[in-house]
């Protein structure tokens, strides 16, 4: 992935730059690095410091802290992709004896399985992982506070027992698995589980005194799939390309945008906040703008990846400091900037290649009810069908090879719709899920449920 200062016009990159040059100096950053990717490839990159003369580039490592926990889950995605398991197996099925067997890997993915957000003391993140060398030690004797699948609820040692269910289901290390099935295809050879030249050091900034404190960089040991990566601004860069569209040599288009959709339910507060949880990526709604990712933090570092997919713009920012800079606001902004100055080009329209005829017919307006409705032809081979105007049920629908279709999304998701045909061939309704659609509103010729008053329309006489 190449870089280039020029790939943005010059505003655009004052206005990103300042961004960051706030960010850096209202949170008292030691440093500050950024990059924005569009297209697929870094088109922007920036950085801050206290020291003068010096500016860490693309290729400065930072620790990434719950980043580290996307790549955890595009490994245990793999795994189902190549059925490995299910998500909906209990972790027992693949990895007994844990104590928290019972959860299922759906919910260890989504941190909906109930359990502790935190290792029993002491603070596992300022503390070597030799203190904790076994999974018992991690989940600790009680290692479920709420039932599984009611509620989201964060947890650092489910990450852990899905990096233990990688390394049984392999038959290798962690480390090992991520760097040969991720790392190395990706081409992220500066991402590791160890810090290496040129990285940064990790401070504690004072609160109340322009003053630092070094902070211990721990190896996190059997916690490493929750928290243990280093990485640059150029590695996630490139990370978040893959998120946004896949590569088939490690996760499809589909995987990918299986990881970006709400997997958790959500608490009042996060709905009020706009917030949910994939499979491994965090999702927010924010400014109008729907943002995919993962923010990190430990001791001495804070980390944040936001990708929109729909403008095609990422954002990664790092800084070296244990708290300071709110980077998710950062990197959203970064977002924003790009996708308001330069927006991205739409595709250009192209007609269909070739178009069914009996599905043909069926385009244009539809009537469930009195509600108007309108069915269109899509460039993928299927249909999409909604309101004609306003808000509503509205899906797209994926064809099936035998003159039906399957919906996509919302409440139509996983439904049949159907062209229901008289016996001369001519089409009398539209079936989705018993619903019938008609040509006309309450169309005397279809098998409108509660049928059709012989009398017809009429006025108040």
């Amino acid at each position: 992935m190449t870089t280039s200062q020029e790939l943005l016009l010059p505003g655009t990159r004052r206005a990103l730059l300042h961004r960051i040059a706030v960010a850096q100096a209202e949170g008292r950053a030691p440093s500050l690095v950024a990059a924005v990717v569009r297209d697929g490839r870094a088109v922007w990159h920036g950085s801050r410091t206290s020291v003068d003369g010096h500016g860490p580039d693309e290729n400065v490592q930072y620790r990434i802290g719950s980043i580290t926990k996307t790549f955890t889950a595009v490994l245990v995605l793999r795994l189902r992709d190549e059925g490995l398991l299910d998500l909906g197996d209990p972790l027992e099925k693949h990895l007994s004896g844990t104590d928290a067997g019972e959860a299922t890997i759906a919910e260890l993915l989504a941190h909906t399985a109930g359990l502790a957000a935190e290792a029993p003391g002491p603070w596992w993140e300022r503390t070597p992982g030799a203190l904790r060398p076994e999974l018992s030690d991690v989940l600790g004797e009680q290692p479920f506070l709420h039932p599984a699948g009611r509620r989201h609820h964060y947890s650092n040692p489910g990450y852990t027992l899905l990096g233990a269910l990688v390394e049984k289901v392999r038959g290798a290390s962690w480390e090992e698995v991520l760097r040969r099935e991720v790392l190395e295809p990706l081409g992220l050879d500066r991402t590791s589980g160890h810090p290496s030249a040129p990285h940064a050091g990790g401070w504690a900034v004072h609160p109340w005194a322009d003053v630092m404190l070094p902070e211990p960089a721990e190896d996190l040991g059997r916690m490493a799939p929750a928290g243990q990566l280093w990485s640059t601004t150029g590695d996630l860069a490139r990370f978040a390309a893959f998120l946004a569209k896949g590569d088939d040599r490690v996760l499809s288009a589909e995987t990918v945008r299986e990881m970006r959709t709400p997997a958790a339910p959500a608490e009042a507060a996060d709905v009020v906040d706009g917030a949910a949880y994939g499979l491994g990526m965090q999702i927010q709604h924010r400014d109008g703008r729907l943002l995919v990712g993962h923010s990190g933090s430990l001791p001495g570092f804070l980390a944040n990846l936001t990708i929109s997919v729909a403008d095609d713009v990422a954002a990664v920012v790092l800084a070296n400091c244990t708290s300071g800079p709110a980077l998710s606001a950062v990197g959203a902004d970064l977002v924003r900037i790009v996708a308001e100055a330069e927006p991205c080009f739409p595709e250009p329209w192209r007609p269909l290649p070739e178009v069914d005829a009996e599905v043909l017919e069926l385009a244009g307006q539809w009537y469930w009810g009195t509600h108007v409705f309108a069915l269109r032809l899509t460039f993928d081979g299927g249909v999409s069908m909604g309101p004609l105007s306003g808000g509503g049920r509205r899906s797209r629908f994926r064809a099936n090879g035998d003159g039906t279709w399957t919906g996509l999304e919302g409440y139509y998701a996983g439904e049949l719709l159907r062209a229901v045909r008289r016996p001369d061939g001519s089409v009398s309704h539209l079936d989705l899920g018993s619903f019938v659609f008609t040509r006309e509103p309450y169309d005397e010729g279809a098998p409108v449920p509660g049928g059709v008053d012989p009398e017809g329309w009429r006025g108040i006489g």
